[in-house]
């Protein structure tokens, strides 16, 4: 089972597939609550260079309120991560896949609240 719902984005620049991810969730009513510059991290902790490379965590209010009200200790896995990064083909946008992150946790009702997440983040990475 893949992690990930992936797409990558040929003949655009890394700040607009940033702007346009960022849209994208909005659109489907998630907000960013946390990004991390990974490329300007690993540089200044370690002085090594990388392709561009940032990580989103998003968050549905909605859908978090609905997952942490039948798994109260699922905030744990909580936001939902989305990667954009440079590879040789252009820009790879890569979201979590909450199936597959919350197949550990034996909640049938979490598994349908992942399950519409999922699809949404299908949406948004299909969208951008």
């Amino acid at each position: 089972m893949s992690y990930t719902i992936d797409q990558v984005i040929k003949d655009v620049d890394f700040e607009d597939v940033d702007r346009r991810a960022r849209q994208a969730l909005t659109d489907h009513g998630f907000g960013v609550l946390t990004e991390i510059d990974v490329k300007a991290t690993m540089k200044k902790k370690l002085d090594k260079d990388m392709q561009a490379y940032r990580i989103l965590g998003a968050c549905n209010p909605g859908m978090a309120w609905e997952a942490i009200g039948v798994e109260p200790r699922v905030g744990a896995m909580l936001p939902c991560n989305v990667i954009l990064r440079e590879v040789s083909e252009g820009i790879e946008v890569s979201a979590v896949d909450p199936l597959a992150s919350m197949s550990a946790i034996d909640n049938d009702e979490l598994k349908q609240v992942a399950g519409k997440v999922r699809d949404m983040l299908s949406e948004v990475v299909e969208s951008i």
